[in-house]
């Protein structure tokens, strides 16, 4: 008996040619520091969201540009929210004229704890979590009430609906 010969899958050649170039990795890392989302890469790149999402499949340094971009960009945003909710200090310089003589004089400002800046950090540090900060409740109503149990209770009440 003779053996099949296995047959090789050929690579598809249809369709339009891509429109990536290498170039568009350091392109969108550089955007997603900024904060672009991929529909704003979409825009810049004037392509669909749909290609931004097949390329991130197609191209791996692409994909790794985006992550990378996305979370320098998510921990620098962290980072600065923290220092806001906890307040902190930075040096600075008080620059003034009297009688036409300009002083520079070196001083220190300080930033209280800002209270919105709390409620944002535990919102997001805590959300995997069941949430005491959150805004979000979740309402759970249980049994089985009907139409007609309602109109009987307020009849049992002497109420009439208003």
């Amino acid at each position: 008996m003779a053996k099949k010969a296995k047959k090789k899958k050929k690579k598809k050649t249809g369709g339009r040619p891509t429109k990536y170039k290498a170039r568009y990795a350091n392109q969108a890392y550089k955007l997603c520091l900024l904060g672009a989302t991929d529909k704003e890469l979409g825009d810049f790149f004037e392509i669909e969201e749909k290609t931004i999402n097949n390329w991130k499949i197609e191209q791996p340094k692409f994909l790794q540009s985006l992550k990378k971009g996305k979370i320098a960009a998510d921990a620098n945003v962290a980072e600065r929210l923290y220092l806001r909710a906890c307040g902190y200090e930075h040096p600075d310089v008080h620059i003034s004229s009297y009688e036409g003589d300009i002083t520079i004089t070196d001083i220190t400002k300080h930033y209280p704890p800002d209270t919105g800046a709390c409620m944002a950090w535990l919102k997001n540090r805590t959300r995997k979590q069941v949430n005491a900060w959150s805004d979000n409740y979740d309402h759970k109503v249980t049994g089985n009430l009907t139409l007609s149990d309602i109109a009987a209770q307020m009849r049992v009440n002497g109420s009439n609906g208003h």
